[in-house]
């Protein structure tokens, strides 16, 4: 009649998977453990089961494989106290399950007991602890990717809805002045105003979507621009008003697109502190060129006259994010980003960065 214990710890698991959304694979596991180191003390009492009975030893097996599965699962998904509680139960009731059966008498049998049950439940702990580093490996780089990718957003929020709202500022500024001499010139110039807020509009709304999605739900992102684009950059910068843009970049389709897009952005950054901080400007050159096996950036104004003395934004990279984001993302792909105010007056950001990956 007490061979029918053999059948407790299944009726465990049995009714565990049943409620294992609720109580937790965990708190199954510990049932499970303790049920059965509890049948095994109950067949101390009631008396061994004979060697020779299959049944038992059979669903016993069963049991086994169960309680070192859970164990796994055990040390995988949960540390701490309660998972260590679980792993010690697990454990006892692996090795202590063989003295169920009569053959296990006198010192030796114990040891070889323990020793049993020892050789079951270490590689079952060795494989959960396993597990559970790659999850917690794979866990931080995910954290990581979209870290990144949240600063890449914030990077791109920053250059281009500030430079179109930048290009919204001065242009509306230069509407108010022609809006009583030159009312149709005024009227071509709120259109532009119009253009740049739904640009920065699309441009904000992306990145708000991409910041609130999941990782599995994020939309594709549009590719990045690159130096195709930067004559219609500079064609709309000119025609904001200001200031006149001289463009030096042939076309090179062997530049690789990280080095493209760095480029353009240096560009965008450059010219939206011209227009902040040197509305006086009546000229600027950009240059794009490849320089051997490094391309070369520059970005230059001629002020419009003298320069106050104080610090301009950029120099040193001290005085705004934008370039100091630049300038890390340029030492990032082994390359140089430094500004700084000329001689002649004006302004220049230069950018040396080098074709293949560091």
């Amino acid at each position: 009649m007490s061979q029918m214990l053999a059948l407790a710890v299944p009726l465990v698991l049995l009714v565990g998977w049943l409620v294992r959304a609720r109580c937790g694979v965990v708190a199954v596991a510990g049932a499970a453990g303790s049920v059965s180191a509890a049948v095994t003390v109950v067949v101390w009492a009631a008396g061994r089961w004979p060697e020779e009975d299959r049944w038992p030893g059979a669903v016993g097996l069963a049991e086994l494989a169960s309680l070192l599965l859970l164990l796994v699962l055990t040390l995988r998904i949960e540390s701490g106290r309660r998972s260590a509680a679980v792993a010690y139960t697990i454990g006892a009731a692996v090795a202590l399950w063989p003295s169920r059966f009569d053959a296990i008498s006198g010192p030796m049998s114990w040891l070889t007991l323990f020793g049993f049950g020892s050789t079951l439940a270490l590689p079952a702990v060795l494989v959960g602890l396993y597990l559970r580093g790659m999850d917690d490996a794979r866990r931080r780089s995910v954290a990581a990717a979209r870290r990144a990718q949240r600063l890449e957003l914030a990077h791109d929020l920053h250059d281009f809805v500030a430079h179109d709202v930048s290009g919204m500022v001065a242009q509306a500024q230069a509407g108010m002045v022609l809006a009583a001499s030159d009312p149709v010139r005024a009227a071509a110039l709120f259109e532009r105003i119009e253009e740049a807020g739904q640009q920065a509009l699309t441009s904000l709304d992306r990145t708000v979507r991409l910041l609130r999605s999941d990782e599995a739900d994020l939309p594709e992102r549009a590719p990045r621009p690159g130096l195709a684009e930067l004559t219609s950059l500079t064609e709309r910068f000119a025609e904001s008003g200001g200031a006149a843009v001289r463009l030096d970049a042939p076309p090179d389709r062997e530049v690789p697109r990280e080095v493209a897009a760095t480029a353009y952005r240096i560009v965008v950054e450059a010219l939206t502190n011209v227009r902040r901080h040197a509305p006086t400007a009546r000229v600027i050159d950009v240059r794009v060129r490849r320089e051997g096996r490094r391309l070369e950036v520059v970005v230059r104004d001629d002020g419009g006259g003298p320069q106050p003395p104080g610090p301009r934004v950029g120099e040193a990279l001290r005085g705004g994010s934008g370039l100091a984001g630049l300038g890390a993302r340029v030492e990032a792909l082994g390359g140089t980003l430094c500004s700084g105010r000329e001689r002649a007056g004006g302004w220049q950001v230069k950018a040396t960065i080098p074709l293949e990956a560091r």
